[in-house]
């Protein structure tokens, strides 16, 4: 958010987002129904989105990286949709709302980037019906992948060595297919020479040709 401020505004946003806090693999950053108080700027580490049925089963929503933002869909209703869970040691800005708000009436440029903020979860939102609609599991798999690549490379990263620190059935979980599935698909594109997989490491050879599987 500072990046669209010059150096007398920085000041003021640096007062809002003063706090941040770590959330250890496995803890919740926050739970579905919580009251909605903050948002929270992933600084480190990986975090995923989990809702629950009404049979108690777990269906992840989605995956967030370092740079990214979390708790925008609570705005709307003042509590959280979702639980947030740490899949890794991670570090979070704490960015109160009210007092972001405030800011954001008197700061243009802060609230044209809030506004991106918002589009850009309207957008992963999108992303992922398209994902669970129409396309074969495969593809599913191909897409994740390239949406990872996509979003390193935003964040000045290699978008070809990725760490999956998720698990394989938490990918599954994900795109609405079977653990199997996952598997099968990772080493079918390794067999193609589309990537190589080590462990949770994966080092896409050919991103383009990913992105059209």
């Amino acid at each position: 958010m500072a990046s669209c401020l010059d150096d007398d505004h920085v000041g003021r946003l640096e007062a809002v987002v003063s706090h941040w806090r770590m959330v250890h693999r496995g803890e919740r950053l926050f739970r579905a129904g919580d009251h909605f108080r903050s948002l929270y700027a992933l600084r480190s580490g990986s975090v995923k989105t989990v809702t629950s049925d009404t049979c108690g089963g777990e269906h992840v929503t989605g995956f967030f990286m370092a740079g990214e933002t979390l708790g925008l869909g609570a705005i709307s209703t003042d509590a959280y949709d979702c639980d947030a869970i740490a899949l890794e040691d991670s570090s979070v800005c704490v960015i109160p709302f009210g007092p972001m708000e405030a800011l954001c009436r008197e700061l243009k440029p802060l609230q044209h980037q809030f506004h991106r903020l918002l589009s850009t979860e309207i957008v992963r939102e999108s992303r992922q019906m398209t994902l669970l609609s129409g396309m074969s599991a495969e593809r599913r798999v191909a897409a994740f992948l390239v949406d990872l690549s996509r979003r390193l490379q935003q964040r000045g990263y290699s978008p070809r060595s990725l760490t999956l620190r998720m698990t394989r059935e938490e990918i599954g979980n994900y795109l609405g297919i079977k653990l199997e599935t996952v598997s099968r698909a990772f080493s079918r594109f390794q067999r193609e020479g589309l990537l190589h997989v080590d462990g949770k490491h994966v080092e896409l050879f050919d991103v383009e040709a990913l992105a059209l599987v």
